[in-house]
C-alpha cells in the first residue's frame, strides 16, 4: 500500500508529519466539488438514488416488419442473423424470417455490401437446391439491401431434438430397443441421402450439424396445423436441410470431404451414444452420390490431418509425455481402419 503521508525531515523532526503535494491537490479538488454541488464525491450513493439498469436494446427490424413487431416470434438469435416466425400474405401461412442486423462496429458501406452479397448467395443456393430436388425451404421473398429473407416454415423438430428425445424415451423404457434401433438407422440413412443429393447438386453446406436438419413429419392435409405439436421423439419423416448462411457452390472433392468431416465431428460430440452408427450416414451418402467414393477417400485424408492436430495438442497438454497417461485412439467409433495412436 502507498503511504498517504510522509516524514518531511526525519533527522530533525521525527514526529512531524506533513501531507504530500499529491494528496493536497486531491483534497483541494474534493473541496471544490463540495462547494459546487453540496455533496462529497467520496460518499456512497444512496440506494434510492441508484440508477436502474438500462433495458436491453430491441433487436433490429427493417421495414415493413418494424411497424408490426408484435407479430414476430423470435426463434433463435445468432452472431450473424436473427430468425423469427411470422406470417406472410396470409394469417394462416407461417414463414421463417431471417434478418441480418446491421453491424455497428463495421463500416457502413462494407456492412451493406456484405449483407447484400450473403443474402443473395443464400437465396441462390436455396433456389438451386430446389431445382435439383434437394429438400430445403423454398424462398418466398427477400430484400438484399435491407438484409432480410423469407423462406418456407418447416414443421417438425431438428434431428438433434429428435435424437435427444429418443434418448430420454430409452432411459424411461417407453420404447422397445430393437424397433428404436431400426428407426434410428433409418433416420441416419435419410440424413446421408440428403447430404449426398446436396453434394451431387454442387452445393457445400458449410455448417452441417444435426441442428441444421429438420425431421418433417408426413401428416394428412387436415392435420397441417398440428404438425408442430407432434411428439419430438418420433424419428419418422423427411429430412430437410436448413440454414444455408455459410453455403457455397463448389465442385472440389476437398470441400465435400470437409463438409462431411464437420458433420462427423459434430455428430460425435453432440450424440456420443449414437456415434458408432454414423457409418449408416456414409453408406447412404455413397448410394445417393455417384462421386462419393472419391469424396470418402479424401475424407480419410481430412481425418488424418485432424488427428495430427489433436496429437500435437495433446503433446503440448502433457508436456511431450502424452504416452505416460495411456494410449490415445483418435479414430471415430464407426471407422474400420486400424487405430492410430
Amino acid at each position: 500500500m502507498h503511504n498517504l503521508a510522509y516524514i518531511s525531515d526525519p533527522s530533525s523532526s521525527p514526529n512531524l508529519i506533513s501531507t504530500p503535494p499529491t494528496v493536497q491537490l486531491f483534497q483541494h479538488a474534493v473541496k471544490q466539488v463540495v462547494a459546487t454541488t453540496g455533496s462529497s464525491p467520496l460518499q456512497p450513493m444512496a440506494a434510492s438514488e441508484s440508477k436502474p439498469p438500462s433495458p436491453a436494446p430491441a433487436p433490429y427490424l427493417p421495414l415493413p416488419f418494424s411497424s408490426n413487431a408484435a407479430a414476430l416470434q423470435l426463434i433463435t438469435q445468432g452472431a450473424e442473423a436473427h430468425l423469427y416466425k411470422t406470417t406472410f400474405l396470409s394469417a394462416s401461412r407461417p414463414v421463417a424470417l431471417k434478418i441480418r442486423p446491421k453491424k455497428q462496429w463495421r463500416h457502413a458501406i462494407l456492412d451493406k455490401r456484405l449483407t447484400r452479397s450473403r443474402i443473395l448467395a443464400e437465396a441462390r443456393v436455396l433456389a438451386k437446391c430446389l431445382r435439383e430436388d434437394v429438400r430445403v425451404p423454398a424462398v418466398l421473398a427477400l430484400d438484399a439491401d435491407d438484409g432480410w429473407l423469407i423462406v418456407e416454415w418447416i414443421h417438425g423438430v431438428t434431428v438433434k431434438q429428435a435424437l435427444r428425445e429418443r434418448k430420454a424415451n430409452a432411459s424411461t423404457g417407453t420404447k422397445e430397443t430393437g424397433g428404436e434401433d431400426m428407426e434410428l438407422r433409418a433416420l441416419l440413412r435419410r440424413v446421408g441421402a440428403a447430404v449426398g443429393k446436396l453434394h451431387a447438386a454442387g452445393i457445400i453446406h458449410g455448417d452441417l450439424t444435426t441442428s441444421n436438419m429438420m425431421v418433417e413429419p408426413q401428416v394428412p392435409q387436415q392435420q397441417e396445423e398440428s404438425r408442430d405439436k407432434l411428439v419430438p421423439g418420433a424419428l419418422a419423416g423427411e429430412i430437410v436441410l436448413i440454414d444455408f448462411g455459410l453455403a457455397t457452390q463448389a465442385v472440389q472433392e476437398e470441400e465435400r470431404a470437409v463438409d462431411l468431416y464437420v458433420l462427423e465431428r459434430a455428430f460425435g460430440s453432440t450424440h456420443p451414444r449414437e456415434e458408432a452408427l454414423f457409418g449408416e450416414v456414409l453408406a447412404a451418402y455413397e448410394k445417393s452420390y455417384k462421386g462419393a467414393r472419391i469424396t470418402l477417400k479424401r475424407l480419410e485424408d481430412v481425418r488424418m490431418r485432424g488427428r495430427k492436430k489433436e496429437y500435437a495438442w495433446l503433446r503440448r497438454l502433457r508436456g511431450g509425455n502424452w504416452r505416460k497417461g495411456g494410449r490415445f485412439h483418435f479414430r471415430p467409433a464407426h471407422a474400420t481402419e486400424p487405430a492410430w495412436g
